[in-house]
C-alpha cells in the first residue's frame, strides 16, 4: 500500500520585509501617496508657480463654496475633509495603535511575537461630534473583545462615548461622540397644510447625532417612552402630534388620551376622540378603544380585508398614555389589572387594524410595565439607573454605547435620548424637537381651523 507524503505548511518566525509592508500600505491607501505625488509632478513638469496657483485657485473656490452655500459644502465636502484630516491626525497607525494596545485590544503572533492590531479600513466623519472608524479585526480578535473595553477605550481616546456595530464578520465599526452634539434646542417641527403631505409611517421628530433629522413612523406602531422627570418624553409626542396635525385636522386619525397628570395634554382634550384624566376614566377609555379595535376585526372577517386602508371610515387610532406607570402599577390594582389586560391585546392585535399606542413611563421596570415588550418601538430619554437603559433598549445596549444614565440632569438636554438602529441594533443619540405651550396652542388652532371630523368631540365625563 503506497502512502503519500504529506507536509506541514510551516510558519516562518521572520516578518515581511519593510519594503513590502510598505508597498502593501501605498496600495491600501493610493490617495495619500498619489496626490503628494501628483503635486511633485505637478511641479517638475509646469512649475512651481503654475502649481502653487493651481492649489491656491482649489483653495480660493473651496472657501467660496464655504461662504455661499454651506448647506451642499457641509453635506459633500465637509465631511470627507474631516474625515481625512482625522484618518491621518487621530487615527494614523502608531498613535491609534498605541490606545489600542493600553486597552488590550490586539492580539501576538505567539511564533514571531508580532503584535497584530486592528487595521482602520474607513474613516466617516459625517458631523463634527461623531466619527465613525470600520476596522478589520486581527487574527483571533472577536467583536466581544471590544465591548468589555468600549468605556476604558472611550477615557484613552477622550471622546464622551463609543458605540459599536458589526458591518460584516470580521470587522466592527466604532461610532466615536467626540463632543456633545446637541448644543441647541431643536424648534419645533413645522405642521403640513395637506393630508397628502403626510405619512403615517416617517414623522420628523428631531435630529441624530450625525446631523441627520430623525424620523419615526407610528402608522401600525407602538411607541414606548422612558424618562426619568423633566427628560422630554412628551417632546417626541408632540413633535408626531404636529406632523399628524392635517390627518386629525382632516378625520383621518383619532387621538384617544389618557392623561393621569393633566398637564400639557389637557389642552388637546378639544381635539381628541376621547380624553380622560383618571384612572377609572382611563380604564373606560381603554374599554372603548379595543371594543373600536375588536369592531374594526369584525369588519375585516366580514369583508376578507387583511391591512387597513386609512380614511374618515377607517382611521388610524392612537392611543396616548402619558404616564402608563400611574395606570399599571401605582393605583388601584383591580383596574390596574383590567388595563393591563385590555392593553396586551391592543398591543399584540392592533398593527392590523390600525390602533397605536404611544405610552411614556418615568420607571421602566417588569413591574411597573409589564407589557413593555409589546412594543417595537422604545426611546431611552435621561433615566435615573443604569440598569433602565437595557430595560427599555434591550440587553447589552449601555454596553453599546446607550448612556441615558449618564446624561446630566439640566434644562438643556430635556429631549435627548437614545434609539436603536433597526438594521444594526446599535444606539444612536437622538433629539426632539421642542414643542412650547405657543407650539402647542398652535396645534390646536390648526386642527380646529378646519375640523372634518366628528361634529361633537367626546371628554369621558
Amino acid at each position: 500500500m503506497r502512502h503519500k507524503k504529506k507536509f506541514e505548511s510551516v510558519k516562518s518566525f521572520r516578518r515581511v520585509g519593510g519594503e513590502f509592508r510598505a508597498l502593501k500600505w501605498t496600495v491600501r491607501h493610493p490617495g495619500s501617496v498619489l496626490t503628494p505625488g501628483a503635486l511633485t509632478a505637478s511641479g517638475i513638469e509646469l512649475g512651481w508657480s503654475t502649481t502653487g496657483g493651481i492649489v491656491g485657485g482649489t483653495a480660493v473656490g473651496l472657501c467660496t463654496w464655504y461662504r455661499a452655500h454651506p448647506d451642499t459644502f457641509d453635506h459633500y465636502a465637509a465631511p470627507r475633509m474631516r474625515a481625512w484630516r482625522r484618518r491621518w491626525s487621530v487615527y494614523f497607525g502608531p498613535k491609534f495603535n498605541k490606545a489600542l494596545r493600553a486597552c488590550d485590544l490586539y492580539t501576538t503572533d505567539r511564533k514571531t511575537g508580532q503584535e497584530r492590531f486592528p487595521r482602520v479600513i474607513r474613516v466617516r466623519s459625517y458631523s463634527p461630534s461623531v466619527d465613525t472608524i470600520t476596522l478589520a479585526l486581527a487574527p483571533g480578535q472577536g467583536r466581544r473583545s471590544f465591548d468589555d473595553k468600549l468605556e476604558i477605550l472611550a477615557d484613552t481616546l477622550k471622546v464622551e462615548r463609543i458605540a459599536i456595530e458589526r458591518p460584516k464578520p470580521g470587522y466592527v465599526a466604532l461610532i466615536l461622540e467626540r463632543s456633545e452634539p446637541f448644543t441647541e434646542t431643536i424648534p419645533a417641527p413645522e405642521m403640513p397644510e395637506e393630508s397628502d403631505a403626510v405619512d403615517p409611517g416617517d414623522i420628523y421628530i428631531g435630529e441624530t447625532e450625525y446631523g441627520s433629522e430623525w424620523r419615526q413612523g407610528i402608522g401600525s406602531r407602538h411607541i414606548f417612552i422612558a424618562g426619568a422627570t423633566g427628560a422630554g418624553k412628551n417632546s417626541v409626542v408632540l413633535a408626531i402630534l404636529r406632523g399628524l396635525a392635517p390627518l386629525i385636522r382632516d378625520g383621518l386619525v383619532r387621538l384617544w388620551i389618557c392623561d393621569p397628570k393633566q398637564l400639557e395634554f389637557a389642552k388637546l382634550a378639544g381635539i381628541a376622540h376621547r380624553y380622560a384624566d383618571d384612572e377609572g376614566k382611563c380604564a373606560e377609555l381603554v374599554d372603548a378603544y379595543l371594543e373600536d379595535l375588536r369592531a374594526v376585526q369584525r369588519m375585516f372577517a366580514s369583508t376578507g380585508t387583511r391591512k387597513i386602508t386609512m380614511s374618515r371610515e377607517t382611521p388610524l387610532n392612537v392611543l396616548i398614555l402619558d404616564e402608563i406607570g400611574a395606570l399599571l402599577a401605582y393605583g388601584d390594582g383591580s383596574i390596574g389589572r383590567v388595563l393591563r389586560k385590555n392593553l396586551a391585546i391592543v398591543g399584540s392585535q392592533g398593527r392590523a387594524t390600525g390602533h397605536s399606542m404611544i405610552a411614556a413611563v418615568q420607571e421602566p421596570t417588569k413591574d411597573t410595565v409589564p407589557i413593555r415588550e409589546l412594543f417595537p418601538v422604545r426611546i431611552c430619554m435621561r433615566v435615573t439607573a443604569l440598569s433602565h437603559v437595557d430595560m427599555v433598549l434591550g440587553d447589552g445596549a449601555r454596553l453599546r454605547g446607550a448612556l441615558a444614565d449618564e446624561i446630566p440632569d439640566m434644562p438643556e438636554t430635556a429631549g435627548i435620548g437614545y434609539v436603536i438602529r433597526q438594521k444594526t441594533r446599535t444606539p444612536i443619540r437622538v433629539r426632539a424637537a421642542y414643542t412650547d405651550d405657543g407650539d402647542l396652542d398652535d396645534l390646536v388652532a390648526f386642527v380646529r381651523s378646519g375640523w372634518m371630523g366628528e361634529s361633537r368631540l367626546t371628554v369621558v365625563a
